[in-house]
């Protein structure tokens, strides 16, 4: 059978999952697929390899290949290496990023630009997949063009080297004949060239121009008229047969179990870096009132604690999503008078998800209000494929219409115009569909955990010793369903709720404006803590009081994407 090397670079396990996909579809199209992850580098030798290579690679933090391709990657970039090391190999390159951020699939693109310094070449074009709009409209018709560009390769390969066998028959039957014949010259050339020739150099055109960048890669998008709307479409999407994703496979079963007893108000947290939590000692508005943005300088004591940092380094603030927006969450949901309930997961038996494993960042045990209030992200983006699973349990024909629009290829240019570009939430699309009843199960599946925030340090030990100083902007803007109702965004909002107390105008801004001077320097909240934790969380603390404020300690934030 045709063997050709399978590596994935994985981080949170997207990759894996799609590699795996691949090797389970190589099978029933006569070929064989030698998976590794790309960190096992014993069980592969690419200076040697034969066969061809496939490559998936996700993205992560700041356009980083992920954490178990770090070692390889410092490996190719060896200077050292010479530029034709690697000119025997043949490969193609599936990249996973998100567009949200600067910079799109990177990790893919750095192992593909150093694999063609290296002289590797492709026998299939590279793939840009953007989870923002969702990575099916690039995998899918990515791992369907696979076969045939494979089997384009095993098929030039072979010829050619059936042709150089051949030329070398006839070769050595000429010399036994006439060894002084001129033409053999020109023979010996022919097979030298063949023996030189590039196997890949034409087979990056078996995939043409499937894989681009971005949303625009999957098929052609339905016409955006201006009657359309987050809820309904125009012709022709509206009068468009759809290809939409099949529904992703459950794997979650979910108990909610009655509390025994009052949550405690603080609870132990599982992380490698010390927690400290230390006391809000300033907040001060650097902006005027009338101002477009409402700019705020809070300031942390923590002269108690051993946090170090240097100016312009950043550290995360764990915030709590918006108390009226989860408990609107709960009301949709019909669980208003459960939510001091235990939630209790376990993997479903019978579940068809490949690999399928409880989310770490939710634990076990805490109540439903306490889950959706510091462990789910209920303000992101949905992607295609929640939007795919909220249609199963929509009962409204035309609104079930609608979800499969928005999460169809031929829907792309909608789902990016009302969902992806206005950041609709789960919550304004429940409230946009109201036949929809999505089960609790599916949001544990789907929502993604409520990442840390960053900010920057703006001061210095040296002037302000044992203090911690940082500057932001109060996000503001529109609602999606309901324009009337001005959101906050879900870190600056809530900071700027636990710093109103204490809050005091700038002594510059006040004195320009003729108003009094700010309250005395030793103005404090009362009981108003913060708490500072390291920047890559795995375990979301048990419960936090209001007024705490997590932070991070480590010097950069690298936000995971995949």
């Amino acid at each position: 059978m045709r063997r050709f090397l399978l590596l994935y670079a994985t981080q949170k396990g997207q990759a894996k999952a799609i590699a795996e996909e691949i090797c389970e579809k190589a099978f029933a199209h006569g070929f064989s697929a030698d998976l590794h992850c790309i960190s096992e580098s014993d069980k592969y030798d690419l200076k040697t390899e034969t066969a061809p290579l496939v490559v998936v690679v996700s993205t992560t933090g700041a356009g980083d290949p992920p954490d178990t391709a770090r070692e390889f990657v410092k490996a190719i970039q060896d200077k050292a290496l010479p530029g034709d090391s690697l000119a025997h190999l043949r490969y193609g390159l599936l990249g996973l990023g998100d567009s949200e951020y600067t910079y799109f699939c990177n990790g893919g693109k750095i192992i593909d630009k150093r694999l063609q310094e290296l002289g590797a070449r492709h026998f299939y074009d590279t793939g840009h997949a953007d989870d923002c709009v969702g990575l099916e409209l690039v995998v899918e018709p990515w791992i369907d063009g696979l076969w045939a560009a494979l089997t384009k390769h095993f098929t030039s390969s072979r010829g050619k080297v059936e042709r150089i066998g051949a030329l070398r028959v006839a070769l050595d039957a000429s010399r036994r004949m006439d060894r002084l014949k001129p033409e053999l010259l020109h023979i010996e050339s022919q097979v030298e060239l063949l023996r030189l020739g590039d196997p890949g150099r034409r087979d990056s055109e078996a995939w043409g121009q499937n894989a681009v960048d971005g949303s625009r890669s999957g098929a052609p998008a339905a016409e955006t008229e201006s009657e359309s709307s987050l809820t309904c479409s125009e012709p022709p999407l509206s009068q468009a047969a759809l290809s939409t994703p099949a529904a992703p496979p459950e794997y979650l079963h979910v108990r909610l179990q009655e509390s025994l007893g009052p949550e405690e108000s603080q609870a132990s947290v599982t992380s490698v870096d010390p927690i400290f939590q230390v006391p809000i000692s300033k907040a001060v508005q650097l902006t005027t009132n009338d101002a477009i943005k409402t700019t705020l300088l809070v300031e942390l004591d923590i002269s108690k604690t051993d946090f170090s940092y240097q100016p312009g380094d950043a550290f995360n603030v764990i915030c709590p999503n918006s108390d009226s927006e989860v408990q609107n969450l709960l009301q949709r949901l019909q669980l208003t008078d459960r939510r001091e309930h235990c939630v209790h997961l376990k993997i479903k038996e019978d579940t068809k998800k490949k690999g399928a494993a409880l989310p770490p960042h939710v634990p076990d045990g805490r109540s439903l209000q306490f889950i959706l209030t510091w462990c789910l992200e209920i303000r992101a983006v949905p992607k295609k494929a929640l939007l795919r699973a909220l249609v199963d349990h929509t009962s409204d024909l035309r609104e079930k219409r609608r979800l499969q629009e928005l999460c169809s290829r031929e829907g792309a240019a909608h789902y990016n115009r009302f969902v992806r570009d206005e950041r609709a939430s789960l919550l304004d699309l429940l409230l946009a569909f109201p036949s929809c009843r999505p089960p609790l199960r599916l949001l544990l599946e789907h929502l993604p955990k409520l990442q840390p925030r960053p900010y920057s340090c703006v001061s210095s030990n040296l002037s302000h010793p044992g203090k911690l100083r940082f500057i932001f902007n109060i996000v503001e803007f529109l609602s999606n369903t309901t324009k009337e109702v001005l959101r906050k965004g879900v870190c600056t909002g809530w900071l700027a709720a636990v710093v109103a107390s204490v809050l005091r105008p700038d002594m510059r801004v006040s004195r320009a404006e003729g108003g009094k001077a700010p309250a005395p320097e030793n103005v404090s909240p009362r009981g108003q803590d913060s708490v500072l934790c390291p920047s890559v969380v795995r375990v979301v603390l048990s419960t936090i009081r209001e007024t705490d404020i997590h932070l991070s300690s480590n010097n950069q934030f690298f936000p995971l994407t995949e």
